[in-house]
């Protein structure tokens, strides 16, 4: 029997597909009005919230007590918001907030807003979104929770992008740096290395090399993307990149063999003019 197929159907005319129709979007895209709808606002023992972890892992002392003053002098104008799980109640947004009244001596509750019934993948993108909208978010970071998402969820980097509002590059990105060892990712917020340091030194082939680029990144000796550079275009040429017979530059026909694009990144410039050289004396 004959397959039957629907009737073709022109681009004008088809339906859009929501990548996000799997969430609550009345919290993907945050405004508070959004976030709070359906809240309960009560006051909260500060000994009664449970604090898991975070979106926000880098926190400044300083602005904290900064914070604190404030709080001290004016209250809490903006509750925390908390999800009701049994007889807890979890932090979903507000750390900085209840970090600074816990060293309030004379404060012993808070305003909060109570959600419930959220799941885990909604409660991950408001805690993102909101982080993202009050303060910028340190890059490893929002690497980490994006990465966090995606193995909660198993979405894609699409409906990443479509449920979090980030570009589909940046996610990209920082689904690369989530996966990067914990130590290079502890170094770079301790020295607040450039994230493309990051990225450029994972590319690196040269096992030796890439060694040597970790260790200054975890010592702290390695911060700018342009010092990365300078390192990578210092490197010698392999001993399988150099002619048997003292050091000359290889011959183009060898470099066509191998990944030419990867060997050239790291010569300096007069090299690669030379080989540029050699490679159309060869081809002609």
């Amino acid at each position: 029997m004959a397959k039957t197929f629907a009737k073709r159907v022109s681009k004008r005319k088809r339906k859009s597909v929501d990548l996000t129709s799997g969430l609550d979007l009345s919290i993907l895209k945050l405004t508070d009005e959004k976030l709070l709808r359906g809240a309960e606002l009560e006051k909260v023992k500060l000994k009664d919230i449970v604090v898991r972890k975070q979106v926000r892992t880098k926190f400044n002392d300083e602005s904290i007590m900064e914070l604190a003053d404030n709080i001290r002098e004016n209250g809490l104008i903006q509750p925390l918001v908390l999800h009701r799980e049994g007889d807890k109640f979890v932090l979903i947004c507000g750390e900085r907030r209840f970090r600074a009244m816990s060293t309030i001596k004379e404060m012993k509750e808070a305003p909060c807003f109570i959600l419930e019934n959220k799941t885990d993948e909604e409660l991950m993108a408001i805690q993102f979104s909101e982080n993202s909208a009050r303060e910028a978010l340190h890059y490893i970071d929002q690497a980490d929770s994006i990465l966090a998402y995606q193995k909660t969820t198993g979405a894609s980097e699409r409906k990443i992008q479509a449920a979090l509002g980030v570009s589909k590059s940046e996610v990209h990105r920082c689904l690369l740096i989530g996966k990067l060892p914990k130590t290079v990712k502890e170094a770079a917020k301790k020295f607040n290395i450039e994230k493309y340091v990051l990225l450029e030194w994972q590319k690196v082939t040269n096992p030796k090399l890439k060694a040597r680029i970790k260790k200054k990144i975890l010592s702290g000796d390695l911060i700018k993307r342009a010092e990365l550079k300078s390192l990578i275009s210092k490197e010698p040429l392999s001993k399988t990149s150099r002619s048997k017979k003292g050091g000359k530059l290889p011959k183009a026909t060898a470099f066509l063999k191998g990944n030419i694009q990867d060997q050239m990144e790291s010569l300096d410039y007069q090299t690669k003019l030379e080989l540029k050289e050699l490679l159309e004396k060869s081809l002609n």
